[in-house]
């Protein structure tokens, strides 16, 4: 609760009315938690005194008007200030970056890739290398990472953006490389059981045109090791079509 108090003495007037010195005090006054905290304004003295106004009933009351309102605009002010709104806390919350980020984050830096690919079921598994550079962006939301190599005697590129997403709680991944024009997206969720990410979603096969099921499982094995088994449904059988191992160069 806020409150003016005045106080002030009318005996120091010459004879027209005006006030010659005085003694006005003003304690601008909140209650808060049981306590009152006075604090002394000299401003309504300097005023009157400056400019030599009238001390009488109906100028008090509009000083005392006009304090009053100036008073309680500040009050609601500071309060709006200190108390943010529920959707102001959302969005805090939502922006905010936290662990999952912190754990996105420890893998900054190059790594390099042990890849294991199976291009059709019982097919003999192709082996290839790549490497790959992991950096946080967007002050510490997000990780890019930029993969580069050879894939069947082409120059191979792609790049892959994983986000922890705060109000979804869940972490987001999409991927796009030049073997291709389209774009991977998939939800998942970390299970600390496994220190795995179970990701979810769909990709199109190229032949026939259509969106597959598919799913990955991202294994944090240790600070330097990490792996990426990925599998996708195909007239209702699941195989699995891929694994990378990464190492971090040290």
């Amino acid at each position: 609760m806020w409150f003016f108090q005045p106080d002030f003495e009318e005996n120091n007037l010459n004879q027209d009315g005006r006030a010659l010195s005085m003694e006005l005090s003003w304690k601008y006054c909140a209650v808060s938690d049981r306590f009152l905290f006075p604090r002394q304004f000299r401003a309504v003295n300097i005023l009157i005194s400056y400019f030599r106004i009238p001390l009488n009933q109906t100028n008090m009351k509009k000083i005392f008007t006009l304090m009053l309102l100036s008073g309680m605009f500040l009050a609601a002010q500071a309060q709006t200030a200190q108390e943010p709104t529920a959707e102001e806390k959302a969005w805090m919350a939502y922006m905010t970056p936290g662990p999952m980020h912190k754990m996105l984050a420890d893998a900054d830096g190059e790594w390099t890739e042990e890849m294991t690919m199976w291009m059709a079921p019982g097919a003999e598994p192709m082996k290839n290398t790549a490497t790959c550079v992991n950096k946080m962006i967007l002050g510490g939301r997000y990780q890019e990472s930029r993969h580069s190599g050879n894939f069947m005697g082409m120059p191979f590129e792609g790049v892959s953006t994983v986000a922890y997403d705060n109000a979804m709680k869940k972490y987001l991944s999409t991927w796009i490389d030049n073997m291709g024009t389209g774009l991977m997206y998939m939800e998942g969720v970390y299970d600390e059981a496994t220190k795995a990410v179970h990701f979810k979603g769909k990709m199109v096969d190229p032949v026939s045109g259509q969106a597959l099921d598919c799913r990955e499982i991202f294994s944090f094995i240790d600070n330097d090791t990490q792996k990426m088994e990925m599998f996708q449904t195909e007239q209702g059988k699941e195989r699995k079509t891929m694994e990378i191992v990464f190492k971090r160069k040290k």
